[in-house]
């Protein structure tokens, strides 16, 4: 009887409850302390060796929850300095500990004071100093290695970055357009952790795309996961807003908004989180355009979609930005239509190669600016 019951137990669990696991991870804090350093030895003026110390390196291919996985308990320790002897005047160093994280990791301390931001691979930085070790200014004590906590803040970098309401489309886009396999349904939410896919060009070029999980109004207070999903856009060269044509509606009760209602909300919220984000590149997906009435529905926004300026007045007061997106593109599609499907990479192709020739030349003028204050007046003009 016994067997039965822990049988119907376990069978009656849901299966589905695996998803909302929290897999991904993006924060994480840990304890670090530096290495003590060790005794000097007066009667023969003998310098102690310096405490190890705790730094971090940024790794391409690593996830927190693989550093998790490789710290038993969050606490890290370096070893402390050898004492000087009579063998050994000059104590050995301890020895430092090292800690893979991703790139795009920002340090900072218990203040939230930012410590280190490794942005790139290989990129470095030391969390923990080791004490220093006992001589004559220390009166031959090894000193205590610096102890604190320090919180590891994963932003995510891509190419690419999707941003839109639940339900739009944007995990249905990045499985149509990239290698990546997101949770695809017909209910809001189904993308509960960020998704990065690659594109792939017949050229060997690739594009990364991130796919955020749909954002709420209020997102930039901190609603539902707000904050710690709006971070990861900050990275990305190119925004892509995905709209539904039709609409959308979180709740019954919710207002249902109009897809021009739905873009000035999304530019609204960028705007309250973060003014600069407003200033990227970015471009505008209309999606679900294969369905009865898309095309009536664009007629009537499209004109105001290319200013969106012009219409503030119409648009409702709690959605009112300050100041309004300006696309690069707009682009009809449906995520289910493979030709529309290739429009869309060719189209963040041609835009991403745009904004870096704009990169090299506005670097190429920051070179030459240089090179005339270092040449001077009496100097060969450079062209």
């Amino acid at each position: 009887m016994v067997q039965i019951f822990k049988f119907l137990l376990k069978s009656s669990k849901s299966p589905g409850r695996a998803h909302f696991r929290p897999t991904f991870l993006d924060t994480l804090r840990l304890a670090v302390r530096g290495g003590h350093g060790g005794n000097g030895l007066p009667k023969y003026g003998g310098v102690g060796g310096q405490g190890g110390c705790v730094y971090l390196v940024a790794k391409e291919g690593l996830t927190l929850r693989k550093v998790v996985q490789g710290l038993k308990d969050k606490r890290v320790a370096a070893s402390s300095g050898e004492d000087s002897s009579k063998a050994s005047i000059f104590g050995r160093r301890g020895v430092d500990q090292r800690i893979e994280v991703p790139v795009g990791v920002q340090v900072y301390d218990d203040q939230q004071k930012l410590i280190a931001d490794l942005d790139e691979h290989e990129a470095t930085c030391i969390v923990a100093g080791g004490g220093t070790g006992g001589c004559t200014a220390t009166n031959f004590l090894g000193r205590p290695g610096e102890n604190r906590t320090v919180n590891l803040d994963l932003k995510l970098i891509a190419d690419v970055g999707l941003v839109g309401f639940p339900n739009a489309g944007k995990s249905t886009l990045l499985k149509a357009v990239s290698n990546a396999k997101p949770k695809i349904a017909a209910y809001p939410f189904t993308t509960i952790r960020p998704q990065i896919g690659t594109i792939e060009y017949s050229d060997l070029r690739s594009i990364t795309v991130a796919d955020l999980p749909g954002l709420i109004e209020g997102a930039h207070a901190n609603f539902g996961l707000g904050h710690k999903f709006l971070k990861h856009i900050e990275r990305t060269r190119l925004l892509v807003f995905m709209v539904d044509i039709f609409g959308f509606q979180l709740s019954p009760r919710h207002p249902h908004r109009n897809c021009l209602d739905n873009v000035y909300a999304l530019n609204k919220e960028l705007e309250l989180y973060d003014p600069s984000l407003l200033e990227k590149p970015s471009v505008l997906l209309l999606n679900k355009m294969d369905k009865e009435g898309a095309h009536e529905i664009l007629s009537k926004v499209k004109p105001v979609i290319n200013d969106l300026g012009s219409g503030l007045e119409q648009c409702p007061e709690e959605l009112r930005p300050k100041q309004v997106l300006k696309f690069d593109s707009i682009v009809p599609i449906s995520a289910m239509n493979s030709s529309k499907i290739t429009q869309v990479k060719s189209q963040l192709r041609r835009t991403l190669v745009r904004l870096a020739e704009k990169q090299f030349l506005a670097d190429e003028d920051q070179v030459k600016e240089k090179l005339r204050q270092r040449v001077g007046l009496v100097g060969p003009k450079i062209t």
